[in-house]
């Protein structure tokens, strides 16, 4: 796990090649402390900051193949490398080092840039090829690593983080205010959008091929389900016979993960998914098993006795950082600069203070449970589009509509309210059935909610744009052939997965502490083994992740197995607000400040802001604002170098 940065093309700056790669990995220092190497000819800059987890002894980037004439700069791991390099080496191929990178550049000399295919792990590469004058870059399928590009002078610039870029001659940071309309409506700005105008993220499972014909985008891989009226499962096999197969797959897929250098470690949230994972690496590896977590003060976001409980089960050597409310404010500017997003929620702040214990605790690499939900359907969403859509096929049923209060347990603010608003809420009109975002609409309007407090400025720009349009745009041809169900883990995996579970809950906060995270859920051979499920073995009338459940019966005590899901919260607006408010906050939503960015209508926030401070109950939609709103301000003061909005058009990235 490293950071990378570069450039591709020829310019006409002043400031030398080595100056610039220099102040670009400069910025990503927090990603790779162990080493740093950089790499420059009259066509290309490669930089990398390294992370030493594979072959510390040979490792170093950027690396060369044996004649010079291909070179790569790579962020992550390959974690099959140990058998194609085995089939390589049976080929007839010789290696110099140990490491995955290597693995990379021969298989990339014998396929070109087919080579992704064949690699399973979570990385993001740039490779510079001047036999073929090519350049190229790559993203893992499931979106586990980040990689940024932006092109200017006539050079593409490329890295880790935007930070790097805005290093480079000429590049400035200005608001790209579609994707904000994006993020305030989905949490996620769409396609290769970024919160930056002219800097784009390159997509989950793409390469993207730069020559003397121009640059090319494509993808390599794409998540795909059977038809609603397939109800096979994979071959037609048993539910106990998918359940053992699932069981091998997963220990496979940890097993290779466990390949390091260094010693490995583990996120233990008391959930189904990070409890299986760690009592896997516990049966793989039973030496001395390190685990981590973070706990909470107030019992509604606590699971630290579902932790203790796996402790004692596995009998781990675990320590906790438990993260206050206070706490989550102290931190969240610095959280902002790594997320380099505005987030809704406060979410990433305790696992940016997890990372840091992690990281003083001597560990470079854990193992996490994410993505268990989006494969195996596990997410409250889906049981609730599952009610919605029963009580929607009878609208005058009042004991269907009575389903509604068995949603959400673990919110006692919604609990507490009456059924006549629990069905407007969850809108149960069957009208609504048609849209392919069925399942979305209740939270979509409540994040859109949050855009009642964009500036009359902002809200001009943005005249005749729709984001949800968009989006419904960008559906694949046979998404409605598909499943309720899969529909809705599509969705799941495509957008939020990568734009924000794995961005600013995952590698942003986690790297923050030169720690790397690895997700045995997210292996690609796992993911398509999900996507073939049909959906009754994995929502089971409301019972989420039915037959990754049976997967782990025999791994994992009773009460973790069958626990119900709890979504992984932390506290939001209280986090800044009462006497232990942070003074940054207050500074960040004056009017001044407001009216400065000109985002945001700053009486409006005024407003917001007393109505968050007052001790009343503050919902679902005025804490997102508050969040949202906050943490544009610090994206703001952190990055927007150029003063104004600038017109940009609607038209898709």
């Amino acid at each position: 796990m490293c950071g990378i940065a570069g450039y591709y093309g020829r310019s006409n700056t002043p400031v030398p090649a080595l100056e610039i790669l220099e102040r670009m990995i400069g910025t990503l220092a927090h990603r790779g402390p162990d080493a740093k190497g950089v790499h420059a000819d009259s066509d290309v800059g490669f930089a990398h900051a390294r992370l030493s987890i594979i072959d510390i002894a040979t490792g170093q980037q950027p690396m060369a193949n044996a004649d010079g004439t291909i070179w790569i700069t790579f962020n992550g791991e390959v974690f099959n490398y140990v058998e194609l390099r085995r089939d390589m080496i049976a080929r007839g191929r010789r290696f110099r080092t140990d490491s995955d990178t290597e693995v990379i550049l021969q298989l990339y000399e014998e396929m070109g840039a087919d080579c992704v295919t064949r690699f399973n792990g979570d990385f993001a590469f740039a490779i510079w090829d001047s036999r073929r004058n090519l350049f190229m870059l790559a993203r893992d399928r499931a979106g586990v690593r980040p990689l940024y590009y932006t092109s200017h002078g006539g050079r593409l610039y490329f890295a880790s983080e935007v930070k790097a870029l805005l290093e480079a001659p000429g590049i400035t940071a200005e608001i790209d205010p579609i994707a904000l309309d994006q993020i305030f409506t989905m949490w996620v700005p769409l396609g290769s959008r970024t919160p930056f105008r002219n800097i784009s993220e390159l997509p989950p499972a793409h390469v993207l091929i730069a020559g003397p014909r121009g640059i090319q985008v494509r993808p390599y891989w794409r998540l795909s389900f059977p038809e609603a009226r397939d109800e096979k499962a994979l071959d037609g096999r048993a539910e106990g016979e998918i359940a053992e197969d699932l069981n091998a797959l997963l220990f496979d897929a940890t097993r290779i993960r466990l390949r390091s250098d260094v010693p490995v470690g583990a996120y233990l949230s008391g959930g189904l998914d990070s409890s299986l994972i760690t009592a896997m690496m516990k049966k793989l590896a039973p030496e001395r098993l390190r685990t981590f977590s973070v706990k909470f003060e107030s019992g509604e976001f606590d699971e630290s006795a579902f932790q203790d409980e796996m402790v004692r089960a596995l009998a781990t050597e675990h320590t906790s950082v438990t993260c206050t409310a206070a706490d989550i404010g102290r931190m969240f500017p610095e959280v902002i600069r790594h997320t380099e997003r505005p987030i809704l929620r406060t979410a990433p702040a305790p696992l940016f203070a997890l990372s840091d214990h992690v990281h003083a605790s001597g560990f470079k690499v854990v193992l996490t449970g994410e993505g268990a939900d989006e494969v195996f359907g596990g997410y409250d969403v889906f049981k609730e589009a599952k009610v919605r859509r029963f009580c929607a096929a009878q609208p005058g049923s009042r004991r269907r509509l009575l389903l509604l209060q068995r949603l959400y347990p673990y919110l006692p603010a919604l609990k507490n309210q009456s059924q006549k608003y629990l069905e407007a809420f969850f809108s149960t009109a069957a009208d609504d059935l048609a849209d392919p975002l069925f399942a979305y609409l209740p939270r979509f309007r409540t994040t859109v909610g949050a855009k009642n407090f964009f500036s009359a400025e902002l809200r001009d720009t943005l005249r005749g744009y729709d984001a949800l349009a968009e989006l419904r745009e960008r559906l694949p041809p046979e998404f409605g052939r598909w499943h309720p169900l899969s529909q809705e883990q599509y969705l799941e995996t495509t957008y939020l997965l990568p734009g924000y579970i794995l961005s600013s809950q995952g590698d942003r906060v986690a790297m923050a502490h030169s720690v790397e995270g690895r997700f045995p859920f997210l292996d690609h051979r796992v993911i398509e083994f999900g996507a073939r499920l049909p959906p009754r073995l994995k929502l089971r009338t409301l019972r989420e992740k039915h037959v990754l459940r049976q997967a782990a019966v025999r791994l994992l005590p009773a009460a973790i197995a069958d626990r119900p899901k709890q979504p992984y919260r932390a506290p939001d607006s209280q986090s800044f607000t009462g006497p232990q408010a942070p003074a940054f906050a207050a500074e960040m939503l004056a009017p001044d400040r407001v009216s400065a960015l000109g985002l945001f209508e700053p009486r409006a926030v005024e407003k917001l802001v007393r109505k968050c401070g007052s001790g009343s109950f503050v919902g679902f939609r005025d804490n997102m604002a508050f969040v949202g709103i906050l943490s544009t301000q610090i994206l703001g003061q952190q990055f927007f170098r150029a003063s104004g909005l600038p017109r940009v058009s609607s038209k898709a990235a």
